[in-house]
């Protein structure tokens, strides 16, 4: 396996998009862009084989993938992705966030299903030659961004069980609006008593998307009991808290002390890295532990938990309201204007839009 040592700075080739959609058209989609519901007018694509590694690294005109029935990824799940977002600043220069942490982690998810690794260095180019030919769709007003969707996935048509011979490796962009419109707005969670997300030794740790699909199905029962996300427990004593589907749970003590779950099952959120830090730096201990689900309902029925949030990519920080389960809530203080959850938010949202200082060089510019 071509591992990230092996790699060599790639060449991109550009081939224009004929077809780009014309500006008043982009513009409409600007205005209301949702999550997920429009795509930038090109993509980026890189080819891999073990004779060849990387090669053929292009950026195209958005459009469908052609793949072969007997496309590995369609039967073996070899499949990882990151998400990652590039922000406007005031001056018109477009930034993201800690883009070698999202490599990083993209190397760690590829080396975990047995796919290549790209190297930081071709992984943070693609997101420069995506931003710099579609830069007209990264979205201005406030707390929206341009999402980035770099993912790799096995091409090889081949049905024998192994690792597959021939990868691609491919980004796209889609506008995000704001996530919250009205203000931040704290959330309720169902607590998963009955499915895993990960098991011990399996890929929790990494990005791939089986992760999500077995999400899925507990997250229908959350919707069914009127909660927005699921928190899912350990796999072997369903006695500690992991995370939810698509987020990191994080616990403020009145002593000031901060506590996350630490679980070799869970993914290592960027967000919430970030978060920590930022709130170390202000001073606050920072624990990575295991967190038993009674030490959350105890410590909130004593006064000793004050706040709790989750955080990710999308909603950056969002505060929990309740843990609802079978016969159970857990309904958590409320997060008001000065609470540390609000304050840590506003803090990273400034520093992701060049809003006040970047003490730890996180940002890094993408259209020049």
């Amino acid at each position: 396996m071509t591992t990230a040592a092996d790699t060599y700075p790639l060449h991109f080739e550009l081939t224009p998009n004929d077809a780009a959609r014309a500006d008043a058209e982009r513009e409409t989609m600007l205005s209301d862009p949702g999550f997920g519901k429009y795509f930038t007018d090109h993509m980026v694509s890189i080819e891999w084989t073990t004779e060849g590694g990387w090669h053929d690294a292009a950026v195209l005109p958005y459009g469908p993938l052609t793949l072969d029935p007997a496309a590995s990824v369609f039967h073996y799940a070899q499949e990882i992705f990151e998400g990652i977002k590039a922000y406007a600043h005031e001056d018109g220069s477009v930034w993201t966030f800690r883009p070698e942490a999202n490599a990083r982690r993209f190397a760690r998810s590829a080396a975990r299903l047995a796919l290549p690794e790209l190297s930081a260095e071709d992984f943070i180019e693609s997101l420069k030659q995506i931003v710099r030919v579609d830069k007209g769709w990264v979205p201005t007003s406030d707390e929206t961004s341009l999402y980035l969707r770099p993912f790799m996935i096995a091409t090889e048509s081949f049905l024998g069980v192994r690792a597959a011979h021939k990868v691609g490796y491919y980004v796209i962009a889609s506008p995000a609006g704001a996530y919250f419109t009205g203000g931040v707005t704290p959330v309720s969670i169902w607590l998963s008593e009955n499915f895993s997300r990960a098991g011990k030794g399996g890929t929790g740790a990494a990005k791939t998307g089986g992760n999500y699909a077995a999400s899925l199905l507990p997250q229908e029962e959350a919707y069914a009991h009127g909660c927005s996300q699921v928190l899912f427990l350990d796999s072997v004593d369903t006695t500690y808290i992991e995370e939810l589907g698509g987020m990191n749970v994080v616990l403020v003590y009145k002593d000031g002390t901060i506590v996350t779950p630490e679980s070799d099952s869970i993914l290592e959120g960027i967000t919430r890295d970030s978060i920590l830090q930022l709130a170390a730096d202000r001073g606050h201990k920072v624990e990575r532990r295991r967190v038993s689900l009674d030490e959350w309902k105890t410590g909130v029925e004593s006064g000793d938990i004050v706040e709790v949030f989750a955080c990710g990519t999308a909603a950056v920080v969002v505060p929990i309201a309740e843990l609802k389960g079978e016969g159970f809530s857990i309904v958590s203080p409320v997060a008001g204007p000065d609470s540390l959850t609000l304050s840590l938010r506003a803090e990273l949202t400034d520093i992701q839009y060049g809003r006040r200082a970047d003490p730890h060089g996180w940002l890094t510019r993408l259209d020049a």
